[in-house]
């Protein structure tokens, strides 16, 4: 088993990236966005999303090179430039049509490379060469294929087959070796060299061209690189090389020629087969594969990983560097290599097994292991304890021939008699776990049992038996919890936070400082590790953190290395780290194991976060772009707004998070997210500031980037609405005033109205009961006169009877009979209770006699005839000649009614 410490690689497959699989060439802008020719087009990267562009003509495109604004790209028959517009878009411009000759032929650009003020274009058959100040072109034709064309220093080099190599001197092609090296067809790439040229084969190595003079370089690879055939390579800005090969992968060398890495499918590359290598800014190398494309963090990154691709090693538990050797321990047993080496690791055997722990204790290594407890010598490992399932072990104060072990069902001593460990006894009193155990003084520890609690156990002076046992009731019980010294205290990591032990108290507290680390949200893990170089490690979601104390201030110094739990890959709650050199550490993983340099773990800050798009969303979730560079204006119904953006850092073990705000929507920074892209919907009418900023691991973007934009008022909320909203409400009130103040006029009319006819109703009543009095009044007063009458008539008819001298008398009761004081109380009386009859019945009669209205009034009275004969003081029989005459005087026909006619007037 090889064992490289490989660089971190991020892997990009077809599906990722939604283009072909192969990919032929790469290149950067000065944002850091990735471009790549791809067999379906070109493909830009932002850091955090792939976009393919088609190829002008669907076909593979080749060759792509940015400089400055523009993306320059070569397919078949067509070459041109990509810019972006003002809605992040890239959009195409051919260059052909700006040629005075047309392209030879099924011909292909496979290379383009930038020289001062010109761009030049390269096929089989011809150079193109673009002034880009001019827009002119000049052509080098050739009747042999080129393969290859560079720039070294300022000098343009080209070979031909079967003619040998040129370079540019004047703006003419000069011919300056004719070697068969150069007309073979073998070159893969040129470099420059000391006066010279290093020329890389694709399948003999490296050769100095000087002079004319052909010299094979001599370097430590050279046997390996025979073996293989190279397809592309790549000088670092190191000065070290990067070889693609066809089926080998991809094979790194040193500035000297020696071999650093092999990377290929087997160990963590997509594809044995490298079409292009490029270098970006920041150090990383990106490898267009046969299928995907791969970047790889060759400089500048804090992790190297050793992945146990093939399952020998197993889960890695327990490391140790001892006598100059790495030893790993894991679910499979106990390995071992020499430091510095790449050495494949090699099994000890009688170690097969679960490896719980490797200590260094007084220069020798211990390995606690499921059988028991094993002594390390080499690649020799010798059973000292065969009682099953040693946790650790650590020296028994005050005596340094005897150790303490915590296995599975409690503790146990080992002693050193003569030169070897041996085991004495079992500690009597306490058979719970022991996993984790620390001394507190002589005779006293605590052991933390993640299930139970934290025991207090008091032993006797031998280490014979527990005398007392006390369970911390203080402390809460955790997952994955642990307990570990470190300087001095004693710690009790948990799902609640860090506790330390004061034994003014005798009791564990919470550390408020250490506690602030590890909060729910982010805790996995209440493993503590202390180092050899006095760290305490603490593992959460998000980091690694480990702590120091300074030696002036005696207080915590907290250091955070931003490296989340996915990409560490560890076993939780089994979490391992070991001190290497300086300050390089290694971290056991379910797959073999990573190295940290935490010099490295930050990077530089100069890390910019970039909006790429924004956009309006429409009811049926189509995007419609709009300009980034000018404050944006929508309409309302566009107010649903969708935002792109990232961070161009491709390091794998560098997590990026964003944090952003929406000023007049709220003006507060959201918690950090690692989503790179945000969608606000309905947004009300107004004008926002869309601002946004990054995190990479721990380290703040250098910007923070912003768009204004507004959303319009609707239509019927605009200022125009509005004033014809005004106008119409002014029409409005002006004519509601109206209708109110005719509405209450009427209203006022109806109540005059309603009074006047209350007033003539009060009136009405008034002169009705007026009239009912008069109607009594002439009621009375006609009685009155026919009782008297009547009285009178029977005093008269009883003296005519009497034969004696009674005309005076008679005379008297004539004369009262006759009483026109009657008729004139009566007349008065009658016109009170019926005012104008008299006088219309005058004007519609005027021949009536006075006797005859008087007659008239009795019939208008509705008297009976009977009735009417005493009033007239004549008879009945009169009365009903009176009747007949009047009928006749008034014309009346001999069906109507006299009465009726007299009341009808």
């Amino acid at each position: 088993m090889y064992s490289q410490e490989l660089p971190s690689i991020v892997k990009y497959t077809p599906e990722t990236y939604a283009g072909g699989n192969q990919n032929w060439m790469i290149s950067q802008a000065s944002n850091k966005f990735i471009y790549v020719a791809n067999n379906e087009g070109l493909l830009e990267f932002n850091g955090a999303k792939w976009r393919l562009y088609p190829s002008p003509n669907n076909t593979i495109i080749r060759a792509v090179n940015v400089v400055k604004d523009r993306i320059y790209t070569g397919c078949y028959m067509e070459f041109g430039y990509w810019q972006r517009d003002g809605f992040g878009k890239l959009n195409y411009f051919s260059l052909v049509p700006m040629l005075k000759t047309q392209m030879v032929e099924d011909e292909h650009i496979w290379n383009i490379i930038n020289f001062k003020d010109w761009i030049l274009f390269q096929s089989f058959d011809r150079i193109y060469f673009f002034n880009t100040l001019k827009n002119e072109f000049s052509i080098i034709n050739s009747k042999n294929p080129i393969p290859k064309i560079v720039d070294i220093n300022g000098v343009i080099y080209y070979y031909v087959l079967s003619e040998g190599l040129y370079s540019m001197e004047e703006g003419k092609a000069k011919l300056i070796s004719d070697l068969p090296i150069f007309k073979e067809g073998t070159i893969i790439n040129i470099y420059p060299a000391d006066d010279g040229l290093l020329i890389h084969t694709n399948n003999s190595g490296f050769y100095f061209y000087k002079n004319q003079v052909l010299k094979e370089w001599n370097i430590p690879a050279n046997e390996t690189l025979k073996k293989m055939k190279v397809y592309t390579s790549l000088q670092m800005k190191d000065k070290s090389f990067v070889l693609g090969t066809i089926s080998n992968g991809i094979v790194c060398l040193s500035q000297e020629g020696a071999i650093q890495y092999q990377m290929n499918q087997s160990n963590g590359l997509s594809n044995n087969t490298a079409l292009s290598l490029f270098e970006d800014i920041d150090g990383n190398l990106w490898a267009g594969l046969d299928n995907g494309i791969n970047c790889i963090n060759l400089k500048n990154s804090p992790v190297r990983i050793f992945n146990d691709d093939r399952g020998l090693l197993g889960t890695v538990y327990a490391s140790a560097l001892f006598n100059d050797y790495l030893y790993l321990g894991t679910n499979q047993g106990l390995f071992y290599k020499a430091v510095d080496s790449n050495n494949p690791f090699e099994f000890i055997q009688a170690t097969s097994g679960q490896v719980w722990s490797l200590t260094v204790i007084d220069g020798e290594l211990f390995c606690g292991h499921h059988s028991g407890t094993f002594l390390i010598e080499k690649d020799k490992a010798d059973l000292i304890c065969d009682k099953p399932g040693t946790w650790n072990l650590i020296p028994i104060l005050s005596r340094k021939d005897a150790l303490l072990q915590g296995n599975y069902n409690g503790l146990n001593v080992l002693v050193k008699e003569d030169g070897k460990w041996r085991f004495r006894n079992k500690i009597r009193g306490f058979d719970n776990s022991a996993r984790y155990f620390e001394f507190l003084k002589n005779h006293e520890l605590f052991i933390s049992h993640e299930y139970k609690g934290v025991f207090k156990l008091e032993i006797d002076s031998d280490y014979n038996t527990v005398l007392k046992v006390v369970l911390q009731s203080e402390l809460p019980l955790g997952k994955n919890s642990s307990i570990v010294k470190f300087k001095n205290n004693i710690f009790y990591g948990t799902n609640e936070g860090i506790y330390k032990y004061h034994p003014t108290e005798n009791k564990f507290f919470k550390d408020s400082v250490l506690s602030s680390i590890m909060s729910k949200e982010s805790y996995i893990s209440g493993k503590l590790i202390v180092d050899e170089t006095q760290k305490m490690w603490m593992f959460s979601k998000e980091n690694i953190n480990y702590i120091s104390v300074n030696n002036i201030t005696n207080e915590f110094e907290i250091y955070n290395l931003p490296i989340p739990s996915q990409l560490r890959r560890g076993m939780i709650g089994y979490e391992n780290i070991l001190h290497l050199k300086n300050r390089e550490y290694l971290l056991g993983t379910t797959n073999g194991y990573i190295t940290l340099d935490v010099t490295l773990i930050n990077p530089p800050d100069n890390h910019n976060v970039i909006i790429n798009q924004v956009a309006t969303k429409k009811f049926d979730s189509s995007i419609i772009p709009v300009e980034i560079d000018i404050p944006g204006e929508f309409k309302y119904r566009q107010n649903s707004i969708v935002f792109n953006y990232s961070v161009t850092d491709y390091n794998n073990y560098q997590t990026i998070k964003y944090q952003y705000k929406l000023i007049g929507y709220y003006d507060n920074w959201s918690e950090w997210t690692d989503k790179t892209e945000l969608y606000f919907d309905n947004l009300a009418s107004g004008e926002y500031d869309f601002t946004i900023r990054a995190k990479v691991g721990d380290i703040l973007s250098e910007n923070i980037a912003s768009y204004k934009f507004e959303i319009l008022k609707p239509w019927y909320l605009a200022n125009f609405a509005i004033a014809v909203y005004l106008v119409v409400l002014s029409v409005t009130i002006v004519f509601i005033h109206k209708r109110y103040k005719k509405h209450y006029k009427k209203q006022l009319e109806r109540k005059q109205m309603e009074s006047e006819q209350l007033i003539m109703r009060i009136k009405n009543e008034q002169l009705n009961r007026d009239i009912e009095n008069k109607n009594r009044e002439l009621a009375i007063s006609t009685m009155s006169i026919i009782n008297k009458n009547e009285a009178l008539n029977s005093i008269k008819r009883e003296l005519i009877n009497k034969e004696s001298d009674n005309m005076s008398v008679l005379r008297l009761i004539e004369g009262n009979l006759n009483d026109s004081k009657d008729w004139k109380f009566f007349e008065d009386a009658f016109n009170n209770a019926d005012k104008f009859f008299l006088d219309k019945l005058k004007k519609i009669h005027p021949d009536l006699t006075p006797n005859d209205l008087r007659f008239c009034a009795y019939l208008r009275l509705n008297l009976s005839s009977k009735e009417i004969a005493p009033l007239l003081n004549i008879s009945v029989r009169s009365v009903e000649t009176k009747r007949y005459r009047l009928r006749k005087q008034m014309n009346l026909a001999h069906d109507d009614s006299l009465v009726t006619h007299i009341l009808e007037i």
